[in-house]
Parts: C-alpha cells; sequence; structure tokens
C-alpha cells in the first residue's frame, strides 16, 4: 500500500479569492480595513503567525468571527474556484497505483463540496479538515489519523503542499514531503514549479 496526501487550497485548487474576500469580509464587520489578496495568503500559510491574531486582533478565533467567516465562506466558496494546469490529469493518474487522501486546514465539509464541484473528490478515499482533529497542520495529528486510517507506514506515504505548515506536518510524522511553489506562497528555495515535476518526485520516490 501506497499513500499519496495532499493539501488542497494552494495545491490543488486556487481558491485564494474565497478565501480573500471570506477574510475582508470578517475583517470589515469588526471594523477592520480590507487587506491585498496576495498579502492574505502569504500571511494564511506563515507557520510563525496566530492568523487569529494577525487577521482579527485576538488570540482565538472567538465564535464571531467564526460564525461570520462561516456564513460568508459557505456561499462563496465555489466562486472562481479552479484546479491548478495538470492537476487533474495527475490524480487520475495517481489514482490508478495509489491511495489518495486529502489533509486540508480548511473545514472538512467545504472540502468535500469544493472537490466535488470541480470533479476530484471521488478520487479520494479519505479528507480530513482542521474540525477532523484537535490539532491542525503544522501539527502532524492529521497527517498521522490518514496513515492510521488507511494502516499504511509512514515509510510509504508522501504529503504534497504548497506552504511549510504542509512539510512540517508531514516531518513531524516522519513521512516524505514535496513543497510546490503555484499556491499561495513564493518560496524562494527547496520547492518545485511544475506539475511535471511532482509527477517525477513522487515516482522518484516510490519506483
Amino acid at each position: 500500500m501506497r499513500l499519496i496526501m495532499f493539501d488542497m487550497d494552494g495545491t490543488l485548487i486556487d481558491s485564494g479569492l474565497a478565501i480573500t474576500n471570506t477574510i475582508n469580509y470578517v475583517r470589515v464587520n469588526l471594523g477592520f480595513e480590507k487587506l491585498e489578496k496576495d498579502y492574505i495568503l502569504e500571511k494564511v500559510n506563515d507557520p510563525a503567525i496566530n492568523s487569529a491574531e494577525f487577521f482579527y486582533g485576538t488570540k482565538e478565533f472567538t465564535p464571531q468571527q467564526t460564525k461570520l467567516f462561516e456564513e460568508y465562506y459557505n456561499i462563496h466558496c465555489l466562486t472562481d474556484l479552479a484546479v491548478y494546469d495538470g492537476i487533474s490529469k495527475l490524480i487520475d493518474d495517481l489514482s490508478k497505483d495509489f491511495t489518495l487522501a486529502v489533509a486540508t486546514n480548511a473545514n472538512s465539509d467545504y472540502a468535500h463540496k469544493m472537490l466535488n464541484h470541480v470533479g476530484l473528490g471521488h478520487h479520494f478515499k479519505t479528507i480530513l479538515g482542521y474540525d477532523s482533529v484537535k490539532n491542525p497542520k503544522p501539527h502532524p495529528e492529521m497527517v498521522n489519523k490518514i496513515l492510521d486510517i488507511h494502516n499504511i507506514s509512514s515509510q510509504n506515504a508522501q504529503l504534497i503542499g504548497d506552504s511549510h505548515k504542509d512539510i512540517m506536518a508531514a516531518t513531524r510524522a516522519g513521512v516524505d514531503s514535496v513543497l510546490v511553489n503555484w499556491g499561495f506562497s513564493n518560496h524562494e528555495k527547496n520547492a518545485i514549479e511544475t506539475v511535471k515535476e511532482l509527477e517525477k518526485k513522487i515516482f522518484d520516490k516510490f519506483n
């Protein structure tokens, strides 16, 4: 058994507009100014940042913030949603030889909804979100839970993501990882630029 885990936002699908607009919707309702899209997406992926504090000025997400976020995101999460070029074919090809899963810091219900909308959902045996665990990425709990669900050793698994949160979660779980550079971050080193490179990385590990 061989397992490949994917992050969702910024790795499989470009959901940057929905994320940006939702965060700004919450900010405006809390009395803050809107932020630029690229700035928001850069900071969302930064493992050194407390997102609640950075975006909304509180140590933890409050019930009001969560309600505002979810009421907007639930309506708009499919707006301008797109699969990155080459990903659909890659996932289709990999599904013939690998068990595929998604480990995302998005809500798992939204993840199912979004992946089904773009025609990818049926390829993934397991889709876990932040609500599926006590500790989201960069904590390894989500990665370990997927390994346990499928009874696959860390040596026979790989995680693909566009954020250092993904890489940290994989490393802490003893899982090989690949950092991609077509998502929400602009990595200066140790990241691949194309889906073709990703395919090579995957098959280099497992062949």
